[in-house]
């Protein structure tokens, strides 16, 4: 699937085009991703995924009779888990806060009003909904968030049925398999090896932020390196190219579908 955001970023549209369309309010989505350790076998950034869907949602929406513009991608989520990983770059929670809040109310002063986030990070998740809700009690305007990912797997599930669950996780699916449809020359699935999993206080890290003692999870500060990767080692054996572009096309009918209604019910503010 190539993407088709060239021609419909709001990068290449001139000021005055843009007084143009603004009378008629067309769809801005607003693409978020992060910048992150995925494993040894996926880039960093996955907010290329979420450019890339967003290009091929927005081409999508315009089959449905509906203009629709592809804001930059913002590349920076909200830190979390991944601060001890090389590379690895975020925003502290006020920062990215402060960010989507200049951006969306940029947006809205000027009469753009009908925003749609495609989130491709899980820890912008509170912000956005902290942000959005402030949004709508101050001006009446509701701007929805579309997690990308959480919805890649509710669809991959469906295709993989029961032998989904040992799949997902952060590195895994379904990131995996759309990564190798969507940015192949990006991935590689060699030097994925098994990782014992780290310690706190002498206790087994058992996943994001938490370590198992006497078996219930206790809230410890963690990081990536130190969780567990046996989603990652299942999903790396597994995933496919030909699963990340089924996956992928219905995310992106779904997500066109969505814009289409999305500006349907907002057609007369």
């Amino acid at each position: 699937m190539n993407s088709n955001s060239e021609n419909f970023r709001l990068a290449d549209v001139t000021a005055a085009t843009c007084a143009g369309m603004k009378k008629t309010n067309p769809i801005i989505l607003l693409p978020l991703g992060s910048h992150e350790d995925h494993g040894p076998h996926l880039p960093m950034g996955d907010y290329l995924l979420a450019e890339v869907l967003a290009g091929q949602i927005a081409a999508g929406a315009a089959k449905h009779g509906i203009t629709t513009l592809v804001a930059p991608t913002l590349p920076y989520g909200v830190a979390d888990y991944f601060a001890a990983s090389p590379g690895a770059m975020a925003l502290a929670p006020a920062s990215f806060k402060a960010v989507l809040e200049d951006l969306l109310g940029g947006l809205i002063a000027q009469g753009l009003t009908r925003i749609v986030i495609l989130n491709g990070h899980g820890g912008n998740a509170p912000m956005i909904h902290e942000v959005t809700l402030a949004i709508k009690t101050a001006n009446r305007i509701v701007i929805p968030s579309f997690y990308l990912w959480k919805i890649a797997r509710v669809i991959m599930e469906r295709h993989l049925g029961s032998e989904a669950a040992p799949r997902f996780g952060h590195g895994a699916e379904p990131l995996a398999s759309l990564s190798l449809a969507l940015r192949p020359e990006a991935t590689n699935f060699e030097p994925v090896a098994g990782r014992e999993a780290g310690f706190e206080l002498g206790l087994p890290v058992s996943g994001f932020g938490t370590a198992d003692f006497a078996g219930v999870p206790i809230d410890v500060p963690s990081q990536f390196h130190q969780v567990p990767d046996g989603a990652i080692r299942a999903a790396a054996s597994m995933a496919s190219a030909e699963l990340g572009a089924a996956v992928a096309h219905e995310l992106v009918e779904v997500a066109s579908s969505f814009v289409a209604y999305y500006a349907k019910v907002t057609a007369t503010g």
